[in-house]
C-alpha cells in the first residue's frame, strides 16, 4: 500500500496492490488509518502487508488485520536515513565549507597528464556576509521563541499565529531542539554556463582572455545567458592565474585552469555521498568522504552509522539491527538519535523488511500508471471513474499475459459509445 494525491498537498488517496499477482486491488478515497481498517476488515485474509512508515498506515494495519506481518518497505528506510543524514549535515554546514575549500585547493589532473590550478570559489560580499548573519541571529532567536511556547503547552496552530511563522515552519522547527541554520540550496554550483565551461576553459587556455569576445563565442554555440555571468566568471580565472583586473597576460608562462573534479557538498549531496555505495563513488568522490569523516568526531560517528545501517539493509543482516540500535540510542548526534527511536517504535516491521522479501516497489510503477490515467482525465472524473479505469485496465493486461492467473472481470461493464448518433450530433444541419 502507498498513498497517492489526489489533488496534491491538498487530498491523498491510498492504492493497495496485489505484490503476488502485481494487479490493483482497490483505491481508497483517504490514507488515514480508519479508511484502511474498515477496508482490511471487510476483507479478510491479508498476511503481509508492506507499507512505507506512515502511522497512519501501521495504525490502520494493526487494527484492520491484527495478524498480518506488517514489513517496512527498505527504499522507504534508507529514505528516512538520508533524511536524519542531510539533517546531521545541515547542522555542520561549516565542516561542508571546510571540505568544499580544501577541494578548491587542490590541483586538477588534465587528460593531457599535466596539472592545473582549480577555478576559486565566488567571494561573497562583507555586506552580503553581514546581512546574512543578521537574518541568522533573528531566525534563531524565532527557533529560541517557537521552543519556549511548546515547552509551555501550546499548540502548533497557536504557535505559528503568535511568532508570525507558517505552520509548516514552526512543525520544521520543533523536529530539533538545537537551530540548525539555513540549509544551502541543493544547486549549489548549478548555473546556466556549466555547459559551455569546458569549451570556455580551453579558449581560456589556449591565449583567449577577453570577456566579450569568449561571450560572443559562446552566443554562437547557443548560450543564452548575459554577459555578467561570463564576466564574473573570467574574473575568477585570472584570480586562478594571478592575473590583475584588465590584464591579459599575453606575454606570461601562464598555469592552466580547470574546474575542479567534484561539485560543491551540500548537504544533499553529502547525505547522498555517505549512503553511495563504495564501489559506485569515484576517486574524488572517495577523498571527499574521508575528509568529512576528518572534520568532527559527531560527524565521523553520524556517518559511520549510516554506512553501517545501508549494509545492514542492503545485504538483509536482521541479526545486526539489535546492536545498531543500541549503538544509534547512544550516540550523540541527535538526528540519528531519532532515526532510532522512530525505528524502536516500528521494530516489527522494520525487522520483517529486513528479513522478508516483500517491498512496495511494485506499488510505485502503479502510482506512476495512476498519475497518467489521473492526467489524461484532466481532474475531471472522481475517485469512481478512475479506479474503475485503473483497475479494469490493468485487469485486461493480466488477461492478456499468458501464464498469469487474472481475477474474473466483474460484472457491471462501461456502456459502449453511441458513435453514429454522435455523428449525427455533430453534423451539421442541412439547408
Amino acid at each position: 500500500m502507498d498513498d497517492f494525491a489526489l489533488r496534491k498537498r491538498q487530498s491523498y488517496g491510498t492504492v493497495l496492490i496485489d505484490l503476488e499477482r502485481r494487479y490493483p486491488v482497490a483505491l481508497l478515497p483517504e490514507r488515514t488509518a480508519e479508511t484502511l481498517a474498515q477496508w482490511l476488515r471487510g476483507h479478510p485474509g491479508v498476511k503481509v502487508i508492506a507499507r512505507d512508515r506512515a502511522t497512519a498506515y501501521a495504525e490502520g494495519a494493526r487494527y484492520g488485520a491484527a495478524a498480518a506481518t506488517q514489513v517496512a518497505d527498505r527504499f522507504h528506510l534508507l529514505q528516512n536515513l538520508r533524511e536524519a543524514l542531510e539533517q546531521v549535515f545541515v547542522t555542520h554546514g561549516q565542516a561542508l565549507e571546510a571540505v568544499n575549500a580544501l577541494g578548491r585547493q587542490q590541483s586538477v589532473a588534465l587528460p593531457t597528464g599535466a596539472v592545473a590550478v582549480p577555478v576559486p570559489a565566488h567571494d561573497i560580499p562583507l555586506p552580503a556576509q553581514q546581512r546574512a548573519a543578521q537574518r541568522q541571529a533573528q531566525r534563531q532567536a524565532l527557533h529560541t521563541q517557537v521552543w519556549a511556547l511548546h515547552r509551555q503547552g501550546w499548540t502548533t496552530a497557536a504557535i505559528a499565529q503568535q511568532v508570525g511563522l507558517s505552520l509548516r515552519t514552526v512543525q520544521r522547527d520543533l523536529r530539533a531542539a538545537t537551530h540548525v541554520g539555513r540549509r544551502r540550496r541543493s544547486d549549489l554550483g548549478e548555473s546556466v554556463l556549466n555547459p559551455y565551461k569546458p569549451y570556455l576553459l580551453e579558449r581560456w587556455n589556449a591565449g583567449c582572455h577577453t570577456a566579450m569576445r569568449l561571450f560572443r563565442d559562446l552566443r554562437q554555440r547557443g548560450y543564452a545567458g548575459g554577459y555578467g555571468i561570463v564576466a564574473a566568471y573570467v574574473r575568477r580565472l585570472r584570480q586562478a592565474q594571478g592575473l590583475a583586473p584588465g590584464h591579459c597576460g599575453a606575454h606570461q608562462c601562464l598555469p592552466a585552469v580547470a574546474e575542479p573534479s567534484c561539485r560543491p557538498l551540500t548537504p544533499c549531496r553529502a547525505a547522498w555521498l555517505v549512503l553511495r555505495r563504495a564501489e559506485q563513488r569515484t576517486t574524488a568522490e572517495t577523498q571527499q568522504l574521508a575528509q568529512l569523516h576528518t572534520q568532527s568526531a559527531e560527524l565521523a560517528e553520524a556517518i559511520t552509522l549510516a554506512q553501517d545501517f545501508a549494509t545492514l539493509v542492503r545485504q538483509r543482516q536482521p541479526e545486526a539491527l539489535d546492536a545498531w540500535l543500541q549503538r544509534a540510542t547512544t550516540s550523540a548526534p541527535e538526528a540519528m538519535r531519532r532515526f532510532a527511536l522512530g525505528l524502536y517504535g516500528d521494530y516489527a516491521a522494520v525487522k520483517a523488511g529486513v528479513t522478508l522479501p516483500w517491498s512496495t516497489g511494485p506499488v510505485e510503477g502503479h502510482i506512476n500508471r495512476l498519475k497518467m490515467l489521473k492526467r489524461q482525465m484532466f481532474g475531471r472524473a472522481h475517485l469512481d471513474l478512475l479506479s474503475r479505469r485503473f483497475m479494469l485496465a490493468s485487469r485486461r493486461e493480466q488477461a492478456q499475459t499468458p501464464g498469469l492467473c487474472a481475477p474474473s472481470p466483474p460484472t457491471q461493464t462501461l456502456r459502449p459509445h453511441n458513435t453514429g448518433s454522435r455523428r449525427k450530433r455533430l453534423a451539421f444541419p442541412s439547408s
